[in-house]
């Protein structure tokens, strides 16, 4: 049943508790973001999806999911992550930066199962929660992403400014604006700040080529 005909009014609603058929009303209403797609289109969402992006379910329906990415480049890069995981166990998560309406970005927790393994994106379910709560988005450029890889792999500045080939006060001074951005005092609160955001199943706008 499409989302369109699923039950929304309070008739509606009552209707279903009275016949057991909870389904539709579950799909619709589930405190979570559900889509279901096909090639990477939205054949059909459910209303926490559309909004946790500034839509209705209607403007989303047979859209390509590009539209709700940053850029059409990070769609294209984050098309082949995972697929080898659901192609094994049909199933995958991670954690990545999204696109509202409004042009906002946004951390959220995507999970995935295929219908059509053999061909993952061919056929599938996702369900995706915001994480703004949790973890803010915090934009980055890309020598700033660089540094605090480095300072996570455990480099002194001296030996970053090595790798990057730039001065070891030119590494302090990014340092220094990575510690005001964040409002923490020193590396070990920064790291803190993004634990986890260099692991396996967190995409972010470094992943982009």
């Amino acid at each position: 049943m499409k989302i369109r005909s699923a039950p929304e009014t309070g008739e509606d609603i009552s209707t279903c508790f009275e016949t057991g058929d909870f389904a539709a009303l579950a799909y619709a209403h589930a405190p979570i973001g559900l889509v279901v797609t096909e090639n990477r289109v939205i054949r059909d969402c459910n209303f926490a999806f559309a909004a946790m992006f500034g839509y209705r379910p209607d403007d989303l329906r047979d859209q390509l999911f590009a539209r709700l990415y940053p850029s059409h480049a990070e769609f294209s890069n984050v098309r082949d992550r995972g697929v080898a995981q659901l192609r094994e166990t049909n199933t995958y998560w991670d954690e990545r930066i999204m696109a509202r309406r409004d042009g906002t970005l946004f951390w959220c927790r995507v999970r995935g199962h295929s219908f059509t393994p053999d061909a993952p994106l061919g056929r599938a379910v996702w369900s995706f929660a915001d994480l703004s709560q949790i973890r803010p988005y915090i934009p980055l450029t890309r020598r700033e992403r660089e540094i605090i890889s480095l300072l996570a792999d455990g480099l002194t500045s001296k030996e970053i400014a090595l790798k990057l080939d730039i001065s070891h006060r030119t590494v302090e001074v990014y340092r220094a604006k990575l510690l005001k951005k964040f409002a923490v005092n020193n590396t070990s609160g920064l790291l803190n700040c993004l634990a986890g955001v260099y692991q396996d199943h967190i995409v972010t706008r470094s992943d982009t080529k």
